[in-house]
């Protein structure tokens, strides 16, 4: 079999591979270097990464299982420091390794600004995952604070994903107005008032004199004399092609690699993809670019015939919030003409530049909706004479009639480019959809479109709304609720990397429309930083649910219900005759035994609560938490100690379980089982978390419900070890209390994020396990208390009146 041996497992190699691959699985050994200690990853996702919108294990493409399962031979950290195409090898610190093929992808290399203290550490550069970490290491540090050298794409997500994680940020940038070569100034200038908004401070037409510092960077100084106080400063002022072993190859190199209409260098037997290539005169940076040259070069290694040939890419910012589009050329010059629509109170602004009757160039800002369509026309060189006079309003008001929302997708012809990542045009889309593709994940597995950047994935929603009419429907992502415009996966994530510990620090930073919250937010809020930050955040007793307020289930009648835990379903004679004697003393009209294996005091009056639950606590009792959106019990049937058909000690594992999780918050209620055999006596595959005892151990599955949903459990792990059982347990609960929103239960949860996310936190990597099970212990270190026992000491009983605060944020369950 032949030999292939590709430098650089980057995003335009990692396409080659794919392409490669799926034509014939069979054509080549592979063998992969690449300097970096890792796969293939995205990184046009390094911006989320950054800001901690996404983890890394998010962001990769290709990981290990990947390579292995197509036969990839992977040498990760291992630098090709030399190349001899007289002998057909490629050379490393470790020995030779022969090719018959060699595809080069080295990418390219940041520019340094030659400037005093570029040297210092705490001077970064941004080009991968490397980087981010220092940045993100950085920006944990207190009242940090980072100057960004450079106003364009790369330099602005820096920022921006570093004004996220806290720091104090300057971005410094040469010319006058932020992206130059995409903006013009006037929509450079809203973004800079954008920026501003957010915290991120912008000087322009600023030139880098020094870094200063001694050994570690301190500031930076600008030919003006301005002085920023840094104690990161992140370079991002351009890149040139990494193309030095290819050069001292000998192969023919000008600012790049220079290929052919194939991708072949002046060596036939070597291929060259990505930022390190130069073909007529051009280089690429772009992505869409990238992924065409990945195809040619696939097939180049076929023998099979295709010829590289770019087109105009379109520009979109990855700052949430920042609504940014342009194409094409937007330069004076004679005999060019603008139509321009501005509307300053919302911060929209459109430019056109029309050269003849053609539309040459467009810039958007504050609303890009019909940035696809504009830029079908600049591609395909349309007439735009017909429309001349509307075309500033875009699609919906070409041919007359009142405008249609879904004009502008509807108006772009097949061959329209949605996905400029990958490609993708609106035909291929459709047939997707008409093949079955009816969600998105389902569209993003099928075409790839919208699985870069993601920039592209509400043009892509408007072409299967199209497609499938009245059917399509759209995730909807609602506000959370009328005081804020954010979703709570957005508060989520921000109250992370923004560190915010306080409701009020997170009413202020996030814009809450109202000054106090209301009954909607307040407890969502409470959970999210409890959840988050249990060391620093106290938790706001007024702003929980009227039950977890009153730590009992208020009833339909205003009386409450008072269940004690019975760990396990298990309970004693003791305990029997205190809950008797406390339903005798109390009046109780209705002792029930419940669905959970507990027994339920029904009908209680608010002013006995506390009584009661003392005399509960003297007989050993503690509150069950049945009123919790939290854990409520584990559910078990005997197991080996009764039942001959038992196979594990399920009641034993149940009682070890609840003990455990006992007082843990969730952000719904989580009902557990244990079933010490298949026959599933304890209902364990309808649970939230179920776990069934088989000989060889423990089949642990999640996601089940048995309410107005009914769903059996998915399958996570399974292991012989109780031991692991309870750690895959803990381990599970803490992700759920991390990542989840507020009032989802588990399997609305498992839907959104996948349980191979989810396995690969808790079963597939041991840190991460640990990692969480340490979390949670240190919540339950702060907050697993028995609230009975603290009410129903006399001193706290004054704050108990009749039925005062009676006002109900939540129906009873």
């Amino acid at each position: 079999m032949k030999k292939l041996v590709v430098i650089g497992a980057g995003m335009a190699s990692g396409r080659v591979l794919e392409h490669l691959i799926e034509t014939d699985p069979a054509a080549y050994q592979i063998t992969l270097f690449n300097g970096e200690p890792r796969g293939n990853y995205n990184r046009l996702m390094l911006s989320p990464v950054l800001s901690g919108e996404k983890t890394y294990e998010q962001i990769v493409t290709h990981d290990g299982d990947w390579y292995a399962a197509r036969g990839v031979t992977c040498r990760f950290g291992e630098f090709v420091t030399a190349i001899d195409p007289a002998r057909k090898v490629v050379i490393t610190a470790q020995g030779e390794t022969p090719y018959d093929k060699l595809v080069i992808g080295t990418g390219s290399a940041p520019f340094i600004i030659p400037v005093p203290g570029k040297d210092l550490a705490g001077v970064v550069t941004y080009r991968d995952l490397d980087d981010t970490n220092k940045m993100i290491e950085a920006a944990a540090r207190p009242d940090a604070k980072a100057v960004v050298i450079g106003g364009g794409l790369l330099g602005l997500e820096a920022a921006a994903g570093l004004r996220m994680r806290g720091m104090e940020v300057v971005v410094i940038h040469l010319t006058g107005h932020l992206m130059e070569r995409q903006l013009d100034p006037a929509a450079g200038y809203l973004l800079q008032k954008d920026l501003e908004r957010r915290g991120i401070r912008v000087h322009c037409s600023g030139a880098t004199k020094a870094i200063l510092g001694t050994t570690h960077v301190e500031g930076v100084e600008l030919a003006d004399g301005t002085v920023y106080p840094a104690d990161l400063v992140c370079m991002a002022v351009g890149i040139r092609p990494e193309t030095r072993i290819a050069k001292e190859a000998g192969l023919t190199v000008n600012r790049g690699v220079v290929v052919d209409d194939a991708m072949v260098t002046s060596d036939p037997d070597i291929l060259a993809v990505g930022e390190c290539v130069e073909h007529c005169g051009q280089l690429f940076g772009l992505v869409a670019p990238l992924y065409d040259q990945a195809k040619v070069v696939a097939r180049a290694l076929l023998d099979e015939a295709d010829a590289f040939r770019p087109v105009q890419t379109a520009t979109k910012l990855k700052v949430t919030g920042c609504d940014l589009f342009s194409a094409g050329d937007f330069a004076d010059a004679p005999g060019r003409e603008d139509i321009v629509f501005r509307d300053p109170g919302r911060g929209i602004y459109k430019r056109l530049v029309i050269e003849g009757e053609k539309l040459i160039g467009a810039v958007m800002y504050g609303d890009t909706a019909d940035g696809s369509w504009f830029f079908g026309l600049i591609k395909d060189g349309t007439d735009i004479g017909p429309m001349r006079d509307t075309l500033i309003f875009g699609p919906a008001f070409q041919g007359g009639g009142s405008p249609d929302p879904m004009a502008a997708v509807a108006a772009l012809p097949p061959e329209a480019e949605i996905c400029g990542c990958n490609g993708v045009c609106k035909g291929r889309i459709m047939e997707a959809v008409t093949g079955g593709a009816t969600t998105l994940d389902l569209v993003r597995a099928e075409t790839k479109a919208s699985s870069s950047c993601g920039t592209c994935t509400g043009l892509v929603e408007q072409v299967m709304a199209l497609t499938l009419g009245d059917s399509f429907v759209k995730p909807a992502a609602q506000p959370m609720c009328k005081c804020t415009d954010h979703t709570h996966e957005d508060v989520r994530r921000l109250i992370k990397s923004m560190e915010l510990k306080s409701m009020p620090a997170v009413m202020q930073e996030l814009g809450w429309k109202t000054s106090g919250g209301c009954h909607s937010c307040r407890p969502a809020l409470n959970f999210y930083l409890l959840a988050d930050w249990p060391l620093d955040y106290k938790d706001d007793r007024q702003s929980r649910f009227v039950n977890e307020r009153n730590h009992a289930n208020i009833q339909k009648d205003g009386t409450y219900s008072v269940m004690p835990q019975m760990a396990g379903g298990v309970t004693s004679a003791r305990e029997l005759r205190a809950i008797a004697d406390a339903a005798e003393k109390f009046n109780v009209p209705m002792v029930k035994v419940t669905g959970g294996q507990r027994i339920d005091l029904l009908g209680v009056k608010k002013e006995d609560l506390p009584a009661m639950w003392a005399d509960l606590n003297a007989a050993g009792m503690v509150s069950g938490f049945a009123y919790s959106k939290g854990i409520r019990t584990v559910k078990t049937c005997v197991g080996t100690d009764f039942c001959r058909f038992g196979t594990q000690d399920s009641t034993g594992l149940g009682i070890k379980l609840e003990k455990t999780l006992w007082g843990s918050w969730t952000p719904h209620k989580v009902k557990m089982a244990v079933s010490g055999c298949p026959r599933n006596c304890a209902e364990a595959t309808c649970k939230d978390l179920g776990i069934v005892c088989v000989d060889s151990g423990y089949q642990i599955g999640v996601g089940g419900a048995a309410g107005m949903d009914l769903k059996e459990i998915q399958p996570l792990a399974s292991t012989p070890s109780e031991a692991e059982a309870m750690e895959i347990v803990v381990a599970f609960v803490q992700l759920y209390r991390e990542n989840a929103k507020y009032l989802d239960r588990p399997y609305k949860w498992i839907a959104k994020v996948g349980m191979d996310w989810i396995k690969a936190q808790v079963v597939e990597d041991p840190a991460s396990r640990a990692a969480l099970i340490e979390r949670f212990e240190i919540s339950q270190s702060v907050y697993r208390k028995d609230p009975w026992a603290e009410h129903a000491k006399p001193a706290e009983r004054k704050d108990w009146g009749p039925m005062a605060d009676l006002t109900r944020m939540e129906a009873a369950e």
